[in-house]
């Protein structure tokens, strides 16, 4: 086998270098997205068993398992990871890594060591994060939004958190210029805008987002460090400054981030159900518009999280009216997608029922966005149960089952291995049940008058805070499942082809796992939107 033709596993680094040295010293945007691979998986599962902890503490009133001290921290910790550490890199910087130079004919990102380097910023963020844990005083209980005053007061580890958040923040930022150069200026010849597949056009609406909104969340860190050991006063009424100050320059990046979260997984969703409706995708120039007009529009909206905060009237107003905006162009994408399937030949597979899940889940967070974003009912659930329901329907929901469903459509191409169906879709049903069975009852607790982030709550409370532990379970042993089934692949070893699924993008043009060469020969770039013809009539041979 010449080198062209072996696997991007079977080659040594640059230099000669072999071993573990020629995965931390690689400059293959592949062998990088597997490393980040590896490093997401560990951060979920490690979440999801803290997320697992809260609910356990909550399902009965009283403590359970843990002092309310120790909750708090938790749940900093928790929704530190999540945020940081999986949901805004993980689509990105696994997928992106690994594929996003494939579907445009090009053998590597623009700049390789930089993609290398802004892996090592993200594990070195993780590492801070983790030495925060034992530090000092040790985990802030401010929550994951490091609220002023108290992020400045409180003696526990914030400057150590915030510095940790600041370092993966410039991590996505590098990878967000990365994608948007490699995307200008690596493009095969003869691949014009219209011709980028929807996941890479994803990708490029969210580098955007990641190159302009980050600076303001990473400034804002170091304005926390600043008030901490300076006492300045930018955010201390008495002194002068203004605790609303850092609202607003926390959810200027913040919101846009809700977007680095959601717009990639957007983007495998609309790579997905093309491919097994056996269908072109319907309104790709919509699609490719609505990308970059909610990164856009996103970006403007966030003081819709601070309708209590004494804002006026009108900012209200404009405020309420920028956020209902932002709900066309995500309904476009639906719309399309439903459309795709329309008279489509279905093929059902655990990549298109995690993609179905998505549409509910994240349709669901979508329409309760809706609620909060006007401010006559945003008042009376704000910073209620309802929040926390919306949120994680929209992040984990969205991201969290895009993040599955990529999973399990790219697992063959990165490791040439096919998984159990049968398993996969236990897990998927199992999960999706405890996820509704974990979040339902947090909506109707938020319109009773729970609040979020209470460590204790009223008996009235009791019932619905059960049955979302009971969920969280489910979710668990559903997520568990799923992560089992793919790494048991290893040791079942079934050989997948190049082009299992029947795709059209470049990436499925190639050998299962990719050469170290992407491209032994100049890629063939095709029209939008891709034909199915010729994999319908290659089913029906096979058949």
């Amino acid at each position: 086998m010449t080198t062209e033709h072996q696997s991007f596993y079977e080659t040594p680094a640059p230099a000669g270098l072999t071993g573990i040295k020629a995965w931390l010293l690689t400059h293959d945007h592949k062998r990088l997205g597997l490393m980040y691979l590896w490093a997401v998986f560990f951060w979920l599962i490690l979440a999801l068993f803290l997320g697992l902890a809260l609910r356990t503490e909550l399902m009965s009133i009283g403590e359970t398992i843990m002092s309310a001290e120790v909750y708090n921290a938790t749940f900093t910790l928790h929704g530190v990871i999540m945020i940081f550490l999986f949901v805004i890199p993980a689509i990105p910087a696994i997928f992106g890594n690994f594929f996003l130079p494939i579907q445009i004919g090009a053998d590597d990102v623009f700049f390789p060591r930089l993609n290398l380097f802004s892996w090592y910023l993200f594990m070195i963020g993780g590492f801070f994060a983790v030495i925060a844990l034992f530090a000092g005083d040790g985990f802030p209980d401010t929550g994951w939004t490091f609220y002023v005053p108290f992020s400045v007061s409180t003696e526990s580890n914030v400057s150590l958190t915030v510095t940790a958040a600041f370092i993966l923040g410039m991590s996505s930022m590098l990878t967000g210029l990365n994608f948007v150069t490699t995307v200008h200026r690596m493009r095969v010849k003869g691949m014009g805008w219209m011709q980028i597949p929807l996941f890479t056009w994803s990708l490029y609406a969210t580098a955007w987002v990641q190159i302009l909104a980050t600076p303001v969340v990473s400034i804002t860190f170091v304005l926390i460090i600043l008030e901490r050991f300076l006492n300045i006063g930018l955010f201390d009424p008495d002194k002068g400054g203004d605790p609303l100050l850092y609202q607003h320059l926390f959810w200027m990046y913040s919101h846009p981030a809700v977007y680095i979260m959601i717009l990639p997984g957007m983007g495998v969703i609309s790579e997905i159900i093309p491919v097994f409706s056996r269908k072109a995708i319907f309104g790709y120039k919509g699609i490719v518009v609505s990308s970059m007009a909610i990164a856009i529009a996103g970006s403007l909206v966030w003081a819709h999280h601070m309708y209590t905060s004494g804002m006026s009237d009108v900012s209200v107003f404009v405020f309420s009216l920028l956020t209902f905006l932002v709900a066309i162009p995500t309904a476009v994408k639906v719309f399309s997608w439903i459309s795709t399937m329309y008279k489509g030949s279905i093929l059902m597979t655990p990549p298109l029922l995690l993609s179905l899940v998505f549409i509910y889940l994240f349709t669901v967070g979508g329409l309760t966005g809706l609620v909060l974003g006007a401010a006559g009912p945003d008042i009376h659930v704000h910073d209620t149960q309802f929040v926390v329901s919306h949120f994680h329907f929209t992040m984990f929901g969205g991201t969290g089952f895009a993040f599955f469903a990529a999973l399990h459509f790219w697992w063959p191409k990165m490791f040439g291995i096919m998984y159990n169906f049968k398993r996969a879709y236990i897990g998927i049903i199992l999960a999706t049940i405890g996820f509704i069975f974990h979040y339902i009852p947090m909506f109707i607790l938020g319109m009773q008058g729970m609040p979020r982030r209470y460590y204790d709550y009223l008996p009235q409370f009791e019932t619905g805070n059960f049955l979302a532990g009971f969920g969280g379970y489910l979710v668990v042993a559903g997520v568990m499942m799923m992560f089992i089934n793919l790494f048991l692949s290893f040791r079942e070893k079934v050989e997948a082809a190049a082009d299992p699924w029947g795709g059209t993008t470049l990436e499925w043009s190639i050998p299962s796992p990719p050469p170290v060469h992407n491209f032994i020969d100049e890629p063939v770039v095709k029209d939008y939107p891709y034909d199915f013809s010729e994999v319908i009539m290659r089913s029906k041979k096979e058949k």
